[in-house]
């Protein structure tokens, strides 16, 4: 975002593999949210084996191949398109493998369905790259939302387990609501929805499914609903970053019967549920397991508010203010950035200690 954003501003040309929207689109699908899936998967599913994932040397090794996906692209002369392609592709694969491993041996099935999600993130991530290198035409484009829309189940998935505990460890005498029949609804919804963008895009099926994921998240979400939690920033972001997901959906089942341009329900889920969520999950988890007292420092709920302000100017406002979209564009991106800035200013000291 620190590059695109003063791009754009300045209708600057990034001369990359991708091209200019190519490359902005993919980064925030695989490269921001691959490396958050990726640092949350090592850190769970040790806690959850008890056995090591790569640590040190295999860490480095996986960073750095993470690393040189999101740089390759930029030097498109030095490589052949193949090769750049190859260098980006390999992380996932790489990451899957590395949880398999300790799942596998622990017997843990009910974590199994990780390897598999990977693997159709890495195919999503394929189709992308056929269509640039030449092999395909118009795969990019389905290659893109199908990432998306994998992150967005992922998200359904785990906010369900960590969102209501991470509620009642905080919050005393709150026990949030669960229904099971919502909890089934919440997660066969999304993926009728999934499966209705990859086959049916644009079409007024896909336009229930996303009213009906909507509908069964926003009753999950109220489940959880507790007026204490606006005093635990800790909490409450993660509750919002849950609501941009059910906007999102809202938005995509507008669109479906024309009400909302189809082009404009992309940044709830993305600057609103991937972004607020990721930051807050980041927030959280790194206090938890430095040892710290789980309490954000008020420059962190500040960034908190500014992040799901950006979620707002590009998510919601362009709907309303057509018009004003380069400048809302430009002032969503700063607040990312700023966010983001805070969080490492506070959280850098904290991680390297």
């Amino acid at each position: 975002m620190a590059i695109w954003t003063p791009a754009f501003v300045t209708s600057h040309a990034l001369t990359n593999y991708y091209g200019m929207v190519g490359w902005h689109s993919h980064e925030m699908v695989f490269g921001y949210a691959s490396a958050v899936i990726a640092g949350f998967l090592l850190t769970a599913v040790r806690n959850w084996t008890g056995m090591p994932t790569p640590a040190g040397a295999g860490l480095a090794a996986l960073s750095a191949l993470w690393l040189a996906g999101r740089i390759a692209p930029f030097v498109p002369d030095a490589f052949p398109r193949w090769l750049i392609a190859l260098v980006d592709l390999l992380f996932l694969p790489a990451l899957a493998v590395s949880l398999a491993v300790p799942l596998l041996r622990s017997a843990q099935k009910r974590n199994l369905f990780f390897i598999p999600l990977l693997g159709a993130f890495a195919l999503a991530d394929l189709l992308v790259h056929l269509e640039v290198v030449g092999f395909a035409y118009g795969s990019a484009r389905a290659g893109v939302f199908l990432g998306l829309d994998l992150i967005i189940l992922l998200i359904v998935i785990m906010g369900g387990r960590v969102i209501p505990f991470f509620t009642e460890r905080a919050l005393t005498g709150v026990s949030p609501r669960q229904w099971q029949w919502i909890e089934w609804l919440s997660i066969a919804s999304v993926i009728a929805f999934l499966l209705a963008d990859i086959f049916l895009p644009g079409s007024i099926l896909l336009g229930v499914m996303a009213g009906l994921a909507a509908g069964s998240n926003g009753l999950r979400l109220i489940g959880w609903y507790t007026e204490k939690l606006w005093s635990v920033p800790l909490l409450w972001v993660l509750h919002l970053g849950y609501a941009w997901i059910v906007a999102g959906f809202c938005l995509k089942a507008l669109a479906a019967v024309s009400l909302v341009p189809p082009q404009l329900t992309i940044h709830a889920f993305t600057v609103g549920g991937i972004g607020v969520l990721t930051l807050g999950m980041m927030a959280r988890v790194s206090l938890g397991h430095t040892g710290r007292p789980l309490r954000a420092a008020k420059p962190v709920a500040f960034a908190f508010i500014l992040i799901n302000l950006a979620a707002a100017l590009r998510g919601i406002f362009p709907i309303i203010f057509p018009y004003w979209l380069p400048q809302l564009v430009a002032l969503s991106g700063g607040l990312w950035i700023l966010s983001f800035l805070i969080f490492l200013a506070i959280y850098t000291p904290i991680l390297i200690r």
